[in-house]
C-alpha cells in the first residue's frame, strides 16, 4: 500500500500581505497536493496539506522560504501518516480560505 502524509503547519513572521497564501497555493498545486492555506488573526498563516510523502516534504521545505517578500521566522509542523486506502479518492485540490 502507498503511504499518504498530511501536515498542518503554522508559519509566523512577515507572512501576511506578501502573497504567501497565493504562492503556497501555487506550490502545493504544482506538487499535486490537497489542502488549504489561510491567514490567522494573530498574523500567522495556517496550512494543511496532504498527498505523497515526498511532495509534502517538498512543500514543508518551501514553507521556510516562502515568496521573496516574506520573512519567515518559524514553521511549526504537525504530521499524520495513514494508508492511501483510508483516504477517499479525490482529485488533488488546494485552496485559499
Amino acid at each position: 500500500m502507498t503511504a499518504h502524509k498530511m501536515v498542518r503547519a503554522r508559519v509566523t513572521g512577515r507572512v501576511q500581505g506578501v502573497f504567501y497564501r497565493q504562492t503556497t497555493k501555487e506550490k502545493a498545486s504544482a506538487l499535486r497536493l490537497s489542502g488549504w492555506v489561510r491567514n490567522m488573526a494573530d498574523g500567522s498563516v495556517l496550512i494543511e496539506a496532504a498527498g505523497d510523502p515526498d511532495q509534502v516534504e517538498a512543500l514543508v521545505t518551501w514553507l521556510s522560504e516562502g515568496p521573496p517578500a516574506a520573512r519567515v521566522e518559524r514553521v511549526e509542523i504537525e504530521t499524520e501518516e495513514t494508508l492511501i486506502s483510508e483516504i477517499p479518492p479525490a482529485r488533488p485540490c488546494f485552496e485559499i480560505r
